[in-house]
């Protein structure tokens, strides 16, 4: 009789547990968003794309005037999570081993010692990424894709959690050196900043001219979290259901954008796995355990924006990367679950 009732009752008591760690991952969730919300008044929307990028272990880019307090947003996200934070200003004379690192070879001592660039930190702000030329920004690639930096030959590891959020300014070009497509299909997210409304903006010239900002900036916020309980959550990532005809859903819209005529340049696999891991990131920020279809819908542009080139008449027409990826979509018919 034993033999048939503990499997029972060993079930029902991991998902008494599970549901514990979905409530308080839900409540976690709540306290960092609503921290950062307090700081970077009027961007809800950017601040749950980077929250879903940082949940999915994925990078991000960003993209908006100056102004628009994205070295704030980092700060904000940093702080609230008890990370450590460095930032570049690319410029064109950047050279790689500003940003990874170098050896030094010691002559008294006659050995090398390794410097380690900005690169070894939990959140690195890349400000304005595409000032520097093609060999600097390719000093990235390696540390984005594998988390580690070779340098003299030994691959050191960056912290964990480890994070890229670079800028662009999408009007000011001159000067400016394009990010390759390798490197630009490394980001998962491409997040675009937009001007606050006229409310938020009243609320964040109040909350800035007062020195309120800065002061909650230089203070742990309320229900500050650890870097040990993020890695937690991003560990839940994997256990969110994915149902198969979800999973179907999310590669039949990566693959409608190669057979699209209004595209010269597709989106590829990654596209898909970063899909995937942005609606589960997206379902644990909404405190789910399992992906819906709109889950998916709802991360599709911000995933394949800059994974995609519009073909010439598309441009010649003023359209976007984003008007168009939404007409392929409606195109794609989502599963009814």
């Amino acid at each position: 009789m034993s033999d048939t009732t503990f499997p029972a009752d060993l079930q029902r008591d991991e998902a008494a547990i599970s549901a514990t760690d979905w409530k308080a991952a839900s409540a976690q969730l709540a306290l960092l968003r609503n921290a950062i919300n307090r700081l970077l008044i009027g961007q809800e929307q950017v601040v749950d794309q980077v929250l879903i990028a940082l949940l999915a272990s994925g990078h991000v880019l960003l993209e908006g005037v100056p102004g628009l307090g994205k070295t704030l947003l980092v700060r904000a996200l940093a702080n609230c999570f008890g990370g450590s934070f460095r930032r570049i200003q690319f410029t064109p004379d950047l050279m790689p081993a500003d940003v990874t690192g170098h050896a030094i070879y010691h002559m008294g001592e006659s050995r090398f010692e390794v410097r380690r660039g900005p690169v070894f930190t939990n959140l690195l702000l890349a400000d304005e990424i595409n000032r520097a030329p093609a060999k600097t920004q390719a000093a990235l690639l390696e540390v984005m894709q594998e988390k580690q930096v070779t340098i003299d030959g030994e691959a050191l590891p960056t912290p964990r959690p480890f994070m890229v959020l670079a800028t662009q300014n999408p009007i000011e070009q001159e000067g400016t050196y394009p990010l390759p497509e390798a490197e630009l299909d490394r980001f998962l997210l491409k997040v675009l900043i937009d001007f606050p409304s006229l409310e938020a903006e009243l609320k964040l010239a109040a909350a800035a001219s007062s020195g309120r900002i800065e002061r909650q900036l230089e203070q742990a916020p309320p229900g500050q979290m650890t870097v040990e309980q993020l890695q937690q959550l991003q560990a839940l990532l994997p256990q969110i259901a994915l149902d198969q005809q979800v999973l179907d859903y999310a590669v039949r819209l990566v693959r409608a954008t190669r057979e699209s005529a209004q595209l010269r340049r597709a989106a590829g696999p990654r596209a898909s796995i970063g899909l995937l891991q942005a609606a589960r990131a997206l379902a644990l920020l909404a405190g789910r355990e399992f992906v819906l279809p709109d889950d998916v819908k709802a991360m599709a542009i911000p995933v394949m924006r800059h994974r995609v080139g519009l073909s010439p008449d598309m441009e010649i027409d003023g359209e976007t990367p984003d008007s168009v990826l939404a007409q392929i979509i409606d195109t794609v018919e989502a599963p009814r679950l």
